[in-house]
């Protein structure tokens, strides 16, 4: 049981302290942002409150909520708050902080680490217009609605479409040479399209795209994450080659479509991972059938391109590949995406996101491997 919170200056710490900084999650007086409050004897509160950066987009989030708790105390008849910026020296305090070690430490990649408990999925496909980055936006919408902690990293440099496809319009905030990911439907998310102008094109070769996927993934700060989603580009190009260096316990999702020059393509793009000793967890085919009016199904692109691909990857890999969902072709699910709310969270009631939803639980369930993790086990005394 806490201790009873004995004057007004503790309860305004108190209340202080469930405020999280809307970009870290984390509590503003745990991230040193309160730099004081004091009560005066007309019941108002002073509040000095230090940003992280100058101009930091979610100043007046913050404000309502530092004015919302404060104002709750019994007592206080206003709130106040000025704010300041941090110096250099807190800045790089708070990086250190955060990524857990020293200020001058090299970044590191968390989800490659032994101790990592996010699983990291690679949605990847053979050809491009098969609907894999529609699938990924879908996939953490879904798992981000079902309470877990989700980040998209969009490793489609050249062809990138996540943060329009999330809602996903802000920009990253710098701390140092911390990079904190713009949130949207909870999923935290990360673009090459937030750091160029407009609708630029990327034109960059293989070294440039490994710097860039790896900045993403040692330069954000994405704390705590139960699931990693990267959207990869189409194809066994260098993003993939990239990310099997970066990230060798990740686990690569193919998506396809059913007809048989796209099953047969993903196929190879499955294929891969005999070389770049990957898991595949499995095959999700997209634009399976539409459905019509009179409840039949108008199987546009053919039939069982999915299982072709499911059962032809089991046999070359030599380990169960499972198809795990057919999504339909539904009008709502491109205008969901247009208009950056995904179907799963627009339409939950439609085929296609009740489908999507299948294939989330399927991940969200899946049990982890106890490969080179630590149980806790001591031997027993004699």
């Amino acid at each position: 049981m806490s201790a009873p919170v004995s004057t007004v200056e503790d309860a305004i710490q108190a209340a202080l302290a469930t405020v999280n900084d809307p970009e870290i999650r984390r509590p503003i007086t745990e991230l040193g942002m309160v730099r004081s409050a004091t009560v005066g004897a007309d019941g108002v509160v002073r509040v000095e409150l230090l940003l992280t950066v100058a101009g930091c987009p979610l100043k007046d989030k913050l404000r309502t909520d530092i004015t919302a708790a404060v104002a709750a105390v019994p007592g206080v008849t206003g709130v106040q708050i000025d704010f300041g910026v941090m110096s250099p020296e807190q800045r790089q305090s708070l990086q250190a902080q955060l990524r857990g070690g020293g200020a001058s430490e090299e970044p590191v990649i968390p989800f490659a680490q032994p101790g990592s408990r996010t699983r990291v999925y690679a949605v990847a496909s053979g050809k491009g217009g098969v609907g894999k980055s529609s699938v990924t936006v879908n996939l953490a919408a879904a798992l981000a609605a079902r309470g877990l902690s989700v980040g998209v990293v969009d490793a489609d440099i050249y062809g990138h479409s996540v943060p329009r496809m999330l809602g996903a319009d802000g920009r990253p905030t710098r701390v140092e040479d911390m990079i904190m990911p713009p949130q949207s439907h909870g999923v935290k998310v990360i673009s090459i399209g937030m750091f160029t102008s407009g609708n630029a094109a990327v034109v960059w070769r293989g070294p440039m795209l490994h710097r860039a996927l790896q900045q993403f993934l040692a330069d954000v700060y994405w704390g705590d994450l139960d699931v990693l989603l990267l959207d990869l580009p189409p194809g066994t190009g260098d993003v993939a080659i990239s990310l099997a260096q970066l990230l060798p316990n990740s686990e690569i999702l193919i998506v396809t479509t059913p007809q048989t020059a796209a099953a047969e393509v993903a196929e190879r793009a499955g294929a891969i991972a005999l070389q770049t000793h990957q898991r595949v967890v499995g095959v999700i085919e997209n634009m399976s059938w539409l459905e019509l009016p009179d409840g039949s199904r108008m199987e546009i692109f053919g039939t069982g391109g999915g299982a072709a691909v499911a059962e032809s990857l089991s046999r070359t890999i030599g380990a169960q590949v499972p198809l795990l969902g057919q999504i339909p072709l539904d009008t709502r699910l491109r205008e969901a995406g247009d208009a950056g709310n995904p179907i799963v969270l627009a339409e939950p009631e439609s085929p296609a996101a009740q489908a999507l939803g299948t294939v989330a639980d399927r991940l969200a369930l899946r049990r982890e491997s106890l490969l080179g993790k630590p149980l806790g086990l001591k031997p027993a005394g004699r």
